[in-house]
């Protein structure tokens, strides 16, 4: 059977990712779907985004956007405060990834992340970066729910299309996915020592990588 397999925030886990792809073994047939923020925090952004540009020729990929790559952009283009408001978000370490200079960004990681799409759906499921308003379609949501409300003391009520959303942006220290009926948190903290996770949303089978490329694999259904 196809598979649709989300992987959460990367921030730079090279390691990590290239694990859990070893692990997967994405086919043609199978959908992956990066839920953003593949840049910033970890110490490997620029291959991080080599991988992302390979993984494209082998999987239908569909990226997501996130906040930290907005950040980037932003600073790429007006750079002062822009900047340096990037760089103590995280984009410092970005920048040591290319040799500390921006002008050593290659145009086709750049043109990698301005193809990121704002969000994905499917029948069944659909993903953002970091949150949603419940009665607006996906097309109308706005960039503060998309890419910045992180879910913390507020848990979303379910999406009015009866989807379930999967999402990232909400860093889980504990390293554990946060799991209800109509959401699925799963970026699981891994440029902070705990895992990068990949989740099959049709079966439930998950795998997990950390920057030691240690993997642990498991089912939501026995969790």
């Amino acid at each position: 059977m196809d598979r649709t397999i989300a992987i959460g925030d990367i921030h730079g886990c090279a390691t990590a990712l290239q694990a859990l792809l070893d692990a997967i073994e994405p086919t043609s047939t199978d959908t992956m779907v990066t839920l953003g923020d593949y840049v910033d925090r970890g110490m490997e952004s620029s291959r991080v985004l080599e991988m992302m540009t390979e993984l494209v020729s082998s999987t239908r990929l569909i990226p997501l956007i996130g906040n930290h790559e907005l950040m980037m952009f932003k600073a790429l283009k007006n750079r002062g405060d822009d900047l340096n408001f990037w760089m103590t978000h995280g984009g410092n370490a970005t920048v040591a990834s290319y040799g500390g200079r921006v002008q050593n960004i290659p145009q086709h990681h750049l043109t990698f992340l301005s193809h990121c799409v704002r969000f994905h759906e499917t029948d069944s499921h659909f993903f953002v970066h970091a949150n949603y308003v419940p009665d607006l379609p996906l097309e109308e949501q706005p960039d503060e729910m998309l890419f910045w409300e992180h879910i913390k003391e507020h848990i979303p009520p379910p999406h009015f299309s009866g989807k379930t959303a999967v999402v990232g942006h909400t860093p889980q220290g504990d390293g554990e996915m946060l799991i209800f009926d109509h959401l699925h948190v799963i970026d699981t903290y891994c440029y902070g020592d705990q895992w990068l996770t990949a989740l099959d949303v049709n079966t439930g089978d998950f795998w997990q990588a950390d920057n030691n490329a240690e993997l642990r694999r498991g089912n939501l259904e026995a969790t």
